[in-house]
């Protein structure tokens, strides 16, 4: 039985991190052009790509990112994380014996 999980980053969000960066009503002016520019590059394609592959065929120990070419052709590039694989195995074992619980 194994434990699968999916984590993607949710891009532009407004917080009281980025309120400290510009005022709230430059924040609610500039978002939707953001997000259209962000949007256009096919941020998104990588989680549909991602929860369509079965969890048990992709590696554990490698992050995938959503990439666009310069043509806007969009793709998946797998980068390998600098992880110790003995570290994560035990930190795997720890994640199976808190889902036992």
């Amino acid at each position: 039985q194994g434990l699968y999980s999916s984590v993607v980053c949710p891009g532009l969000v407004m917080s009281n991190m980025t309120y400290g960066i510009l005022p709230v009503f430059l924040w609610k002016l500039l978002m939707p052009i953001m997000w259209l520019v962000s949007g256009s590059s096919g941020w998104f394609w990588v989680e549909v790509w991602l929860f369509k592959q079965k969890p048990e065929y992709l590696d554990a120990l490698v992050k995938y990112h959503s990439c666009t070419s310069g043509l806007g052709k969009n793709y998946v590039e797998p980068r390998k994380m600098d992880v110790d694989e003995e570290t994560a195995e035990e930190f795997y074992q720890k994640l199976l014996e808190l889902e036992k619980q």
